[in-house]
């Protein structure tokens, strides 16, 4: 990737997309169609290359732990974060891979799938205290679970739960539910958008679904390039 500008120099990511140093910090990492499309055949792999495929490993080894919903789970056959060669150093002095993070109110998930059964480091759920007992139940021989709010999840109580955990550097993946829920509570600090270019219309969802942001304007800090695609990143202006 290059900066969006007359410079023939690519950039080195890991520099470019460095957590700040201080304070937790919560960055999502998402792509999207040149009208909006965060899905492809119902799915947002469609919608990348290859440079957007190494900035999504690279994100995740920058992270502390990488947060996704369980419908995101269920349709991408998401399994276990594992590590990659590329990381290079970007993980000395922690653990080889970060958890996975599994936000579900319902606990309707496969606990006999990769995602639990292939882990390196246990993968944690999110949830609220309505859960189903005996699904809960099942969670907790599974995974490390985290309970945070009575009917719904209460994210600001979930984050500050992984935070004393040691988790400070969170990555969102997604999905449009999860993190519109994220986005309008105004825990998003960081947005990475992959603008693919790509017009699909139909019913796709957006990168946000769900209710209305209270902090609308981010501010750009960076826009990279590779072939046709963009690679912007934007964080909140005021914390």
């Amino acid at each position: 990737m290059r900066p969006l500008t007359s410079s023939p120099h690519h950039v080195d990511l890991a520099e470019q997309y460095a957590y700040p140093p201080d304070g937790p910090w919560l960055r999502a990492n998402m792509v999207a169609g040149l009208d909006g499309a965060a899905q492809r055949d119902e799915r947002s792999g469609g919608l990348g290359n290859e440079s957007d495929k190494r900035l999504f490993l690279l994100l995740r080894g920058l992270a502390d732990a990488v947060i996704v919903g369980a419908g995101t789970v269920r349709a991408e056959g998401y399994g276990p974060v594992r590590p990659v060669p590329e990381w290079g150093a970007v993980r000395d002095g922690r653990p080889p891979v970060p958890p996975l993070v599994i936000v579900s109110r319902s606990l309707g998930l496969d606990f006999d799938g990769p995602a639990f059964t292939e882990a390196q480091v246990p993968t944690i759920v999110l949830t609220c205290a309505d859960a189903d007992p005996e699904r809960l139940r099942e969670a907790r021989a599974r995974a490390e679970v985290i309970v945070a709010g009575e009917r719904a999840l209460d994210f600001g109580v979930a984050f500050r739960a992984l935070a004393a955990l040691g988790h400070r550097r969170l990555l969102c993946e997604g999905g449009p539910a999860v993190l519109g829920q994220i986005a309008a509570a105004g825990l998003l600090d960081e947005l990475c958008l992959t603008l693919s270019p790509m017009l699909l219309g139909g019913d796709a969802l957006r990168i946000l679904d769900g209710p209305t942001v209270p902090d609308p304007a981010p501010t750009l800090a960076h826009a990279l390039t590779d072939d046709d695609f963009l690679f912007l990143r934007y964080t909140r202006a005021t914390r």
